[in-house]
């Protein structure tokens, strides 16, 4: 797997040569080289609540769409693989429609509070659930109400992890409470050490 290879075409070096950063990604593209995910990769997604798919028409434009669920709802099938179970939405199917037509997609997976994005280049596929119900089992979120559409898999074609220079950290209630743990647990032992000292 080799991102800047494949995201590199001739019209992308001709403007980094242009404007001249294309010595830099020229070394780049030669030590980009990886096998697969490792686990700096695996556990990120596993702990990804949402994600950004982009997805090619027949109308000869993109379509960006975004996919949530509960954290690691998103499962490594093996090192060059991942999946999902697709949730029933709006049932517009413009993600699912464009896959039968052009597998390869975009993903990008964004983590606020790490401030940290991994692109993904992959070829998707849309499983119905009955024609694979192992996969399944291993897809499913646990403890998580949801309906199943179908499953969605994507064979990794290249991964690389993007700038954090301009993500804004950004935390969900749970996080903001967990974080606040330590503080909450001061507060109450100040508040029972003042009621003791009241009472002497």
């Amino acid at each position: 797997m080799n991102y800047a290879q494949l995201a590199f075409t001739d019209a992308v070096k001709n403007l980094q040569e242009k404007l001249g950063s294309r010595l830099n990604y020229d070394r780049m593209e030669k030590r980009s080289f990886v096998d697969g995910l490792t686990d700096s990769e695996i556990d990120f997604i596993s702990d990804i609540d949402s994600f950004y798919i982009a997805s090619f028409g027949e109308n000869q434009y993109p379509y960006i769409q975004h996919r949530g669920g509960p954290k690691g709802f998103i499962k490594v099938i093996d090192k060059g693989t991942i999946g999902i179970v697709d949730f029933t939405g709006n049932r517009q199917y413009i993600t699912a429609a464009n896959i039968s037509r052009n597998p390869n997609v975009s993903l990008i997976l964004l983590s606020y509070p790490l401030k940290a994005r991994l692109k993904i280049y992959a070829k998707a596929e849309v499983v119905e659930i009955d024609k694979n119900p192992r996969l399944y089992e291993l897809l499913k979120p646990e403890a998580y109400k949801h309906k199943p559409e179908w499953m969605l898999t994507f064979k990794i074609s290249a991964y690389d992890w993007n700038c954090p220079q301009h993500i804004v950290p950004k935390y969900t209630l749970e996080e903001i409470e967990e974080l606040l743990k330590p503080q909450k647990a001061y507060i109450e032992r100040l508040e029972q050490e003042i009621k003791r000292l009241k009472e002497i």
